[in-house]
């Protein structure tokens, strides 16, 4: 199932949330309404944690996750980190990361199987995501792109990256993943995927600015039928 919201006015959602099959982070703010819409859709399957990293909103873009583990930068305090780890299931690794390029969630793409990461990502980072996250990991660019996790959003069931992605490498990544790709947008035009939508196995959420045309396509490739209530894979039950 598709859905939109907004943010305090702003239709990145990708930059605010962070949503995998086992939690939901929402950034704490005034805008309780965004909150409540991935508690409506997410909610009884999933906790939803409102919580700040580093002191900041833009927990979507500093932390990277799946349903095996949770990736934050060493930037979080450990007040932060000890509310998320009490909120968080305990089968879900929650790991502070000492790497240079900060905002994990711009440089890493991951599902519950594979990560894409940025090409320059520290070798004892990548082995942490290894580790942590339960993935195969893969170095690469999107578009050449090196902001994986900026330009594509991939869930288990498919992926849509950047509309500037050539069709060879369309093709190279999609064998990579082993999950159906597409190029496209969200938020009426916008080619920046990862900051501008959230997606999980059974839902997805993207900015009020998305167009019916955009909101097609995102139901098409991550597999959820259009006018159907949201289904949950049993094992997520």
């Amino acid at each position: 199932m598709a859905v939109r919201a907004q943010y305090e006015g702003s239709n990145e959602i990708g930059v605010f949330a962070n949503l995998t099959n086992s939690y939901c982070l929402t950034a704490l703010g005034a805008a309780e309404n965004f909150h409540s819409v991935f508690e409506s859709e997410v909610g009884e399957v999933i906790p939803v944690v409102h919580c700040t990293i580093a002191g900041t909103r833009i927990i979507g873009r500093l932390t990277a996750g799946n349903r095996h583990g949770l990736l934050v930068p060493n930037t979080t305090t450990d007040q932060e980190l000890q509310h998320i780890r009490n909120a968080l299931p305990d089968a879900v690794k929650v790991v502070r990361v000492e790497e240079r390029l900060s905002a994990l969630g711009n440089v890493i793409a991951c599902n519950d199987y594979v990560a894409l990461v940025h090409p320059d990502l520290d070798r004892e980072t990548e082995e942490i995501i290894m580790d942590t996250l339960n993935v195969e990991v893969f170095r690469q660019t999107i578009a050449d792109n090196v902001l994986v996790g900026s330009y594509c959003t991939i869930s288990n069931r498919g992926g849509l990256i950047h509309p500037g992605t050539s069709l060879s490498d369309q093709d190279e990544l999609s064998s990579l993943l082993q999950i159906p790709l597409v190029a496209g947008t969200v938020n009426r035009g916008s080619d920046v995927i990862g900051g501008g939508m959230v997606v999980n196995d059974w839902v997805a959420v993207s900015g009020m600015d998305t167009t019916s045309t955009e909101l097609a396509v995102i139901e098409q490739i991550f597999g959820f039928q259009q006018h159907q209530e949201a289904f949950v894979p049993a094992e997520f039950l």
